[in-house]
């Protein structure tokens, strides 16, 4: 019998057996959903860092499986849910429990996340999968196509998306209270971890303990050094997407939302010193987005987007008081220049407030997530559980779903490319629906640094710069969808 027929059938004999009561469908066993009151089977793949945390904040399902690389690293977690089947490989992970688990929480480093989140929505398994979504713009166009395919739950792991600040900013420029926004600034203190790095040459002995094949999974194999993982391989280009990539998901999330941008027309960055393997230690973007659909009570005119990273700051606007420190949550945040003031947020869209000190008198009329007030693990989590236990036609979306985070996350992506093509010396011009540049011709070439050497001989500076020479048009291509290492692959783009 087919899952319709089924539901046919039991929605037939529910009211005919009851008479005149008929049994909300959230209340049947079988369904496509569950009851508030039953519980999902989770496993968690990436547990050693913010894994961990992650299924804390689901504890209230059951974790039925644990899958990492490192098993010295995520032993606090093993520790956690003792309970749980343990792995290193998920795809062996998948094979045994395939019909043991109803969701899947991924947080591996970014490179893995595409194959990981893919193999799962394939399985029609719901998918909490960390920011950013994924390493390359191919691969969140796929897990958005794909999530909606098998109208499975999803959300990406950017926490402060649940919380009343990005809702309160969204309700305030909705409602006119800044008037037009053509100009956004946007910034953190990331990175906090070592970029502009060369790729080292000591060998070191792989661990016991970490399954080095496995970590390096779709990327090009290389030799193991404890400077990659845990935790570095986030300024690494073959791992990670560098201070961009793992904080604009934060912190361009209320901008993403209350702008209502999607695909920018052009992009353009600037850092320190780039190389071949790993991320700048600073960087600027600039996004430029074309006028979008106008709501009743403001327009949505062209606006630039411009982002700062590595201790890199915008001017201060003429009101902000003296001494006021634009770092002072420790995130990052937001400037929204508007044609009537100008709108300041902490990172997420939390502590906003209008430079002329007005206070919009704006009723709140979005939906809040319980709980979530800050960056705090659980509230984005269990919002994530509430959408998978309801019925595809019935769902209420957590806000970061794939549909929305998937095209946020091809924004944030575009971002971490400018900085890489900037060795091109213009702007970029991108066409979001092709996912292609339109303006890199297939003889121009692209210089990146391999190696820079520094040394003082007798009172003298001696500088040795060691460049490589690509095809700017396959490099971009590479960048936009990857290369993957033999025996490892994706799902096909459904249509």
């Amino acid at each position: 019998m087919s899952i319709n027929s089924r539901r046919e059938f039991l929605k037939n004999t529910i009211i005919t057996t009851a008479g005149i009561t008929i049994i909300p469908s959230l209340a049947v066993s079988g369904l496509g959903h569950k009851a508030p009151s039953d519980k999902l089977n989770i496993v968690g793949i990436g547990i050693g860092g913010k894994g961990h945390p992650n299924l804390v904040g689901m504890n209230t399902e059951n974790i039925v499986g644990l899958c990492d690389v490192d098993w010295k690293y995520a032993g606090k977690c093993f520790n956690s849910f003792p309970k749980a089947k343990r792995y290193m490989d998920w795809r062996k992970m998948f094979d045994e429990m395939a019909n043991s688990f109803d969701a899947v929480m991924v947080a591996t480093s970014d490179h893995t996340h595409a194959c990981i989140a893919a193999k799962a929505l394939s399985m029609g398994k719901h998918v909490y999968c960390q920011k950013p979504l994924t390493h390359s713009v191919y691969e969140s166009r796929l897990l958005t196509k794909l999530a909606a395919k098998h109208k499975v739950a999803t959300q990406m792991g950017n926490q402060g998306n649940s919380g009343h600040g990005v809702r309160q900013v969204c309700e305030w420029i909705w409602n006119g209270e800044i008037g037009e926004v053509k100009e956004v600034h946007a910034w953190t203190d990331r990175p906090i971890w070592p970029q502009g790095l060369q790729r080292p040459t000591e060998k070191m002995t792989i661990p016991s303990t970490l399954n080095w094949d496995l970590f390096i999974g779709p990327a090009p194999m290389r030799p193991y050094h404890n400077i990659y993982t845990p935790w570095n391989w986030r300024g690494w280009w073959d791992f990670g997407t560098g201070a961009f990539g793992d904080m604009a998901c934060h912190v361009l999330d209320p901008v993403y939302q209350s702008l209502k941008l999607g695909y920018p027309e052009k992009v353009q960055g600037s850092s320190t010193k780039i190389n071949t393997e790993s991320a700048p230690q600073a960087e600027t973007v600039e996004f430029s987005f074309s006028a979008r659909n106008n709501m009743p009570k403001v327009n949505m005119p062209e606006v630039k987007v411009h982002w700062y990273d590595g201790g890199l700051l915008p001017d201060r606007p003429d009101l902000l008081p003296e001494g006021e420190n634009l770092m002072a949550d420790g995130l990052g945040g937001c400037i929204f220049v508007g044609s009537k003031d100008t709108l300041i947020t902490g990172c997420g869209g939390f502590n906003a407030r209008l430079l002329s000190g007005r206070k919009p008198e704006v009723t709140p009329y979005l939906r809040r997530v319980p709980g979530a007030v800050g960056y705090v693990d659980g509230p984005h989590e269990q919002d994530w559980i509430r959408a998978c236990k309801e019925s595809p036609e019935n769902r209420v979306e957590g806000t970061s779903h794939f549909g929305y985070s998937g095209p946020f996350n091809e924004m944030v992506l575009l971002g971490v490319m400018a900085i890489r093509l900037q060795g091109l010396h213009k702007t970029l011009t991108w066409d979001g629906q092709n996912m292609k540049f339109t303006n890199i011709s297939p003889t121009e070439e692209l210089k990146i640094v391999t190696s820079d050497e520094f040394k003082v001989i007798e009172g003298h500076p001696h500088f040795n710069t060691r460049y490589a020479t690509f095809n700017a048009q396959e490099a971009a291509n590479g960048y936009i969808k990857h290369a993957y290492r033999a025996g490892w692959d994706l799902p096909a783009m459904p249509l």
